[in-house]
């Protein structure tokens, strides 16, 4: 596995919040367009946190 970032305790945490956040908003019906723009939002940021670890790293989190 390679290096891990120093706070990686922390990224693991908002990346499972922020998970779960996408799917609530994937599932709500009420104001789409808006829940389209924060997912899009929260994906980014996603992809800021799976940039700081190695590769595969999160496929755990993402499969359930």
């Amino acid at each position: 596995m390679g290096k891990l970032p120093e706070k990686f305790p922390e990224y693991s945490i908002m990346y499972k919040t922020i998970s779960k956040q996408i799917k609530l908003l994937e599932n709500t019906k009420v104001d789409l367009e808006e829940n389209t723009i924060k997912i899009q939002n929260y994906q980014r940021e996603l992809d800021k946190i799976k940039e700081k670890f190695p590769d595969n790293y999160f496929d755990e989190f993402d499969s359930s």
